[in-house]
């Protein structure tokens, strides 16, 4: 098997790859149709008679006062009634290329309701009525001031003796959000209180991926015997998710960005989904919380609304950092994430980032490289004899068979060992594929000159057509050993008819494979050298 046909076969298990991939998003959507809503303030609440079911939803809208709590990277509305976060903004990230507009994660407008909501349930739950609590705050705005670690924000609501504190604590640089309760019982009696939290988003367009591109949109939850699971959004409306864990986290994943509500307490949670015409909920409740009478007792959770960085989403939670989707090839995904991540930390450019881990990718599979082309060089000493054959034995093809077996026991030549190497190398491509298109970092990163967005397809076709032309070179260099006329115009044309496939991808991957290609140059340039010194090769041999 000479080189074109390796690009060949390299270009069509890729391709057949991102068709299968693109086949099952279709056949298996994880959104609805786009539904418009109604700007409402979010107060869904579970059912108050059990802390182990929330199919029964109580509706209620209320006039909205919000409040902000900001931080560096982070800035909050919240509605006052419930004090549910009704918006997040990351403050690093844009929303446009060039755009001077945060990226807006949590949002409630009239194209679209993606909230984080919380709340008390319980005999004394202040959450179970079609009336949430309007809290009282000191202000209509907060902010994290240069030089402190941490911002609290309490939110206080008073009802039948009892107070109640519902406090957002945010911290310099972080995306994880402490929601802490605190509950004052100032009664002669004990109170019980389960504390709920969800994520609540109406169905919308997305949840798919289009063939040059893969991202999910959807639930998804981790458990203590399940670690990471999807739940899309149709699977909440067929089924309600009802399960009892210890350790987890709930979550709803799109592109880039999560979020995800983690319980405090390591025992006694349950996790529920459900769903209504417009809209697919999330969420845990916590174990009853008795607080005895003159007594105060807290309960908290964690909120992480974010980008997808695997450190920080580690430290926030177990498992968390699994929502960065690195697909069944994960084990080699994610160690080439963390490769790309800490070359772009040194360098200071995504593109260079993805260039460095490719010279470092090409030179760890040197060996399988230079034992392909040595095989390749040995396959194309034996064509003369090998066509001789062909010419003796005539249209006996069992005869060809055994003799040429024959042949290539004699000569010590393995026929497929042109192929293995290939073949091992598409788990390397497919998951370089898939840590790049993760890569958060990508987004709206750019190169140099044209490329200002590695994210997205080359805005003038210069890198795949710098790739097309790479493939020629590589053809020269490996003059096919084809003899059939419709083979040699497929090999001829192959470069032209890959690059088309590259049109569209993201301009991160191209200048992957492009610099792939150019060391993989280096290379058979190199190992051609070598073996004509050893009389294996003849690069001036042409068919």
């Amino acid at each position: 098997m000479d080189s074109q046909r390796n690009l060949l076969l390299i270009a069509l298990l890729f391709v057949s790859f991102l068709l299968f991939q693109n086949w099952n998003t279709n056949k298996n959507p994880e959104t609805g149709q786009q539904t418009t809503v109604q700007t409402t303030s979010g107060t869904d609440v579970p059912n108050a008679s059990s802390t182990n079911t929330s199919t029964n939803i109580v509706e209620s809208t209320n006039s909205n006062k919000l409040i902000t709590i900001s931080s560096d990277v982070l800035s909050l509305t919240i509605d006052t009634v419930g004090g549910d976060i009704i918006e997040s903004k990351l403050l690093k990230y844009d929303a446009e290329l060039n755009s001077s507009d945060p990226f807006i994660l949590l949002q409630n407008d009239k194209d679209k309701i993606y909230v984080a909501q919380s709340g008390l349930i319980g005999a004394q739950g202040i959450d179970k009525t079609a009336q949430r609590p309007t809290y009282s705050t000191t202000a209509e705005s907060f902010k994290l001031e240069s030089g402190k670690d941490e911002l609290r924000v309490p939110l206080t609501y008073t009802k039948d003796g009892i107070q109640y504190t519902k406090t957002y604590i945010l911290k310099t640089g972080e995306y994880k959000i402490n929601v802490e309760y605190t509950i004052k019982n100032n009664t002669d009696t004990p109170a019980n209180v389960t504390m709920y939290a969800q994520l609540k988003q109406s169905i919308g367009e997305g949840g798919g991926s289009s063939f040059t591109s893969r991202s999910y949109t959807g639930a998804a939850y981790s458990t203590d015997d399940q670690h990471y699971e999807k739940y899309s959004f149709d699977k909440i409306k067929d089924k309600n998710l009802s399960k009892e864990f210890n350790r987890g986290w709930v979550a709803m994943l799109q592109h880039y960005f999560t979020s995800a509500w983690i319980p405090a307490t390591n025992q006694g949670n349950h996790l529920f989904s459900r769903s209504t015409d417009n809209f697919r909920y999330i969420g845990f409740t916590a174990p009853k919380l008795t607080v005895p009478a003159g007594q105060t007792a807290t309960t908290s959770a964690i909120l992480w609304t974010g980008p997808k960085l695997t450190k920080p989403m580690e430290n926030a939670a177990e498992y968390l950092d699994l929502t960065l989707d690195y697909g069944w090839l994960w084990f080699l995904a994610k160690p080439l994430h963390w490769l790309l991540t800490f070359f772009q930390s040194f360098v200071g450019n995504w593109g260079v980032a993805i260039m460095c881990l490719t010279f470092l990718v090409r030179g760890a599979m040197y060996p399988l490289t230079k034992a392909q082309y040595t095989s390749m060089a040995k396959m194309r000493l034996l064509q003369p004899k090998i066509q001789a054959m062909r010419e003796r034995v005539g249209d006996d093809r069992q005869r060809m068979s055994q003799e040429m077996m024959a042949l290539y026991k004699s000569e010590k030549v393995n026929p497929l060992g042109g192929c293995f190497p290939v073949i091992l190398q598409m788990p390397i491509f497919i998951s370089l594929y898939w840590s790049l298109m993760e890569a958060v970092g990508l987004r709206h990163a750019p190169f140099f000159g044209w490329i200002h967005d590695l994210s997205v397809q080359d805005p003038y076709y210069i890198l795949p057509i710098l790739m097309a032309v790479s493939m020629f070179v590589m053809q020269k260099l490996s003059p096919s050993t084809a003899t059939d006329p419709t083979q040699q115009k497929i090999m001829k044309f192959m470069p032209i008819m890959f690059s088309i496939f590259f049109l569209f991808f993201p301009a991160g991957l191209v200048l992957y494979w492009l610099t792939s290609n150019v060391v993989s140059i280096i290379q058979q340039t190199l190992i051609y050298r070598g073996l004509e010194k050893r009389g294996l090769h003849t690069r001036t041999q042409k068919k």
